[in-house]
């Protein structure tokens, strides 16, 4: 009888930690998948995220340039203009309205040229983003810098 307890005891014990450690796994996995997510702990704004996926459009046009294919968008970059962003008090600036013109008129410029004035063309729109990057959020410039073809 004092062996079946005993056995039970043990048993229980083991339950116990298998299912704890199971559930600190759990919580493990999901942390980091929140992690993986997003970029800021208090959330991205809709700008943040827009200018993600203009940065990867960007490294998607180098590459077009780079094989020598016409130059396709696939994002709606004039959203730049209504977005909410982080510091909305910047987006509301004269000066974000006029680099954000400068970098959509760079965009239209790029859309509609000729083969061998892509190269040139491809780099005023990386320098209107660094330029508004100087000016008003510094955090991205190196990465916007390895955008540049050379």
């Amino acid at each position: 009888m004092k062996n079946k307890l005993n056995i039970l005891t043990y048993s229980l014990v083991i339950l116990i930690t298998a299912t704890s450690c199971t559930e600190k796994n759990k919580e493990q996995t999901t942390s980091e998948n929140k992690i993986q997510q997003s970029v800021n702990p208090n959330g991205d704004s809709e700008l943040a995220i827009l200018m993600r996926e203009m940065f990867d459009e960007a490294e998607s046009i180098k590459q077009q340039i780079a094989n020598g294919r016409p130059v396709k968008l696939n994002i709606d970059h004039e959203k730049m203009l209504t977005a909410h962003a982080t510091e909305p008090e910047k987006t509301a600036s004269g000066q974000y309205k006029v680099f954000a013109d400068l970098y959509l008129q760079s965009i239209k410029n790029l859309e509609s040229a000729k083969a061998k004035q892509m190269d040139s063309l491809y780099n005023t729109m990386v320098v209107s983003c660094l330029n508004c990057h100087k000016a008003l959020c510094p955090g991205p410039l190196v990465r916007i810098k390895k955008l540049q073809r050379l």
